[in-house]
């Protein structure tokens, strides 16, 4: 295996060992899989068959319910009976947390259980406790006693198991020997995979879940290299980012985390966390499978294989860049809005944009997500602009000009080396990767880069793009090219939740490899005519209604750029997707204190239905709203309670003077 996968440069499906659910194979390059979970109380059997069913109807292959004790395990059997009684096959999936007796339950009825190896056995007390390596072996005996019933009861009745590595649950033992790492959710998950194998049981699936898409994209590529060089032989991998949130926030850092991995071909089945209806997570799901199930390698590429690679893919530093102006270095990404397809531009339409301009004062405010840059094509612009917006345009139409420029040129490679003429401060030069158009050679890279000047834009019109420019990435950095890099993605899907997936996964990957000091976003003409029809239509769940396209395109740029951790804009939300657990409305919740934290610029605030996804599942927050038990919360200052069960009609507003009290609060304008 090299690295993590078959190929970084061509498309491969990572084969991985076939596993049975029920009549379903996963793995063994089988179809990508799509699943999702109920939010219902697993004791209201009607309610749960009736949501079960929804999810079946909308497409879900897998359906996970929660068994948190003896009782509900025991009632799955009333679930499947019923399902079963209405001609739905579709295999079950218990969730189990800290309750081995339930998981030998509901091994026994539904055809997998899900245990999360950090509270199956050990336990989470946030305590530091050093282990010798003796206690250690001691502690693992522990855990092969207890988890060994449970494999056999699996084994006897040919029930499928997911082995579920939560990044915030990893119990105090793992923490104590590998930290809050990614190598500590491997080990947690392979400990008890040593013991199912030394069982000779087999039908295993894997996760590594964070609520960060950067730690789990590393989570499973460590895993696949641990099992390959351990075992020889990889089990499939069910992926999902934990906590993602809702709307587009939700469906971006989702297909950030878990398209990176598919774009490498690795992944069996996915779930798309959003704290939404379950049944509103599976054409999200569907969207982003669809992009690789039919994907073939471009038979127009050239890409050089690699015999290097220059980065660890299995930890994060960013790409080390010159600084030209304010890009590259030690500069957060730029945002560059694409306005290139607007037939005309007026001041207005930079409200788009993040600036908004005072006729009666002649002045301009500037929102936290504004755009740095505005790329115009061959037009000419004639209205007035704010002092840190500046415009690109073609080389061929561009004039230079004196003092600072606000106008900027963009060249093809061959024109830079030829012009006569360039810009005294930026000059973006376009490299189109890989592709037929491309035959850049490293003399004329280099001889590129030799200007101080340079900025380069790297996409690529090969179908699957990404590792285009990921390779192109590569030789800049194999030249010791220190030249920044804008990343350019055009989307020519139709509806906005695919244009999402695909900024997302081809834009979101790179910024993960620590590859990108600038983002520019654009539709195809075909896609932007499409959406210009269809913007301001109600059509189904659409969330940039009655918004510009170049609206939608700078909150997605600022979105893919506050997943990924390269540059915070505005107040992140931890929220789980609910569950039976759930002890209030949390879809409600969340859109209340979204209102009013939402101007909390940098912020963590985790939002979850129950001590199961409390303090471990936001072990990323800075601060934690948390079911408690029927309509109480305890509120959270990292993984401190800071004010337990409080009533919920009034938690919203003890968390905000629990934010007051600790300098987390500013009022809003």
């Amino acid at each position: 295996m090299q690295y993590y996968c078959n190929s970084l440069t061509a498309y491969k499906r990572f084969i991985t060992r076939e596993v049975k659910v029920g009549h379903l194979v996963i793995g063994g390059g089988q179809p990508i899989r799509v699943q999702t979970m109920t939010t219902t109380d697993t004791m209201d059997t009607d309610k749960t068959v009736s949501q079960v069913i929804k999810c079946i109807e909308a497409g879900a292959e897998l359906v996970r319910i929660t068994a948190p004790s003896k009782t509900e395990a025991e009632n799955l059997a009333n679930i499947k009976a019923a399902l079963r009684a209405k001609g739905y096959e579709t295999p079950l999936v218990a969730d189990i947390h800290f309750t081995p007796n339930a998981a030998e339950i509901a091994a026994t009825i539904v055809e997998k259980v899900r245990v999360n190896p950090g509270n199956y056995v050990d336990k989470k007390k946030f305590e530091q406790i050093e282990y010798t390596d003796a206690e250690y072996l001691e502690e693992i005996e522990r855990i092969r006693e207890r988890f060994s019933p449970l494999v056999l009861i699996c084994k006897a009745h040919n029930t499928a198991m997911r082995i579920g590595t939560n990044h915030g649950s990893l119990s105090d033992r793992i923490m104590s020997r590998y930290g809050d790492t990614a190598m500590g959710m491997v080990e947690s998950a392979m400990e008890f995979l040593r013991i199912a194998r030394s069982l000779d049981y087999h039908q295993i699936i894997l996760s590594m879940k964070s609520s960060n898409p950067q730690v789990m994209v590393q989570a499973y590529r460590l895993l696949l290299q641990q099992m390959d060089h351990e075992f020889n032989e990889c089990y499939p991998l069910h992926l999902g980012v934990t906590e993602a949130g809702d709307g587009e926030d939700g469906r971006i850092k989702s297909a950030i985390g878990i398209g990176t991995l598919l774009e490498d071909g690795i992944g069996d089945t996915i779930r798309v966390s959003l704290t939404e209806d379950p049944e509103l997570e599976i054409p999200v799901c569907k969207d982003l499978v669809k992009r690789y199930n039919a994907i073939a390698t471009d038979a127009t590429s050239n890409i050089p294989p690699i015999e290097q690679l220059t980065y660890s893919p299995f930890e994060y530093k960013r790409r080390v860049t010159n600084t030209v102006e304010n890009i590259g270095g030690h500069h957060v990404p730029v945002v560059v809005a694409d306005f290139s397809r607007k037939q005309s531009i007026s001041v207005s339409d930079l409200q788009a944009i993040g600036y908004q301009y005072n006729a009666q004062t002649d002045k301009w405010s500037i929102a936290d997500a504004a755009a740095d840059y505005i790329y115009i094509g061959t037009k000419q612009l004639e209205i007035p602009l704010p002092g840190t917006l500046r415009v690109i345009q073609q080389a061929g139409v561009w004039k230079p000009s004196s003092g600072v420029q606000k106008q900027l040129p963009l060249f093809e490679a061959a024109d830079f080396i030829a012009a006569s003429s360039k810009s005294e401060s930026i000059n973006f030069v376009s490299l189109d990767c890989y592709s037929s158009n491309d035959q850049i050679s490293d003399e004329q890279l280099l001889a590129i880069a030799n200007n101080p000047t340079v900025v380069f834009c790297l996409s690529s019109h090969l179908k699957h793009a990404m590792p285009a420019v990921r390779r192109r990435m590569i030789r800049l950095m194999e030249l010791k090219i220190a030249s920044p890099v804008i990343l350019i993605t055009d989307s020519a899907w139709e509806s906005t939740d695919e244009h999402l997936i695909h900024f997302a996964t081809e834009t979101g990957a790179l910024f993960l490899e620590g590859m990108g000091d600038g983002i520019c976003l654009g539709l195809t003409n075909k896609a932007y005519e499409e959406a210009a029809n269809e913007m301001g239509k109600v059509s189904g769940r659409n969330y940039v209604n009655n918004t510009s396209i170049e609206q939608f395109l700078n909150a997605t740029a600022f979105g893919i750029l506050q997943a990924t951790r390269t540059r915070i804009s505005k107040t992140e939300y931890i929220s789980c997707p609910s569950c039976g657990r759930t002890l209030f409305e949390l879809q409600e919740t969340t859109a209340k204190i979204r209102k009013v934290t939402n101007h909390l610029k940098g912020l963590k605030i985790a939002i979850m239905g129950c001590i199961v996804n409390g303090p471990g599942e936001m072990a990323d927050a800075d601060f934690g709203y948390v079911g408690s038990g029927v309509g109480k919360i305890t509120l959270y200052k990292g993984k401190e309670v800071m004010k337990r069960n409080i009533d919920s009609a009034i938690a919203v507003d003890e968390l905000i003077q629990l934010l007051k009290e600790n300098d987390a609060w500013i009022d809003p304008l």
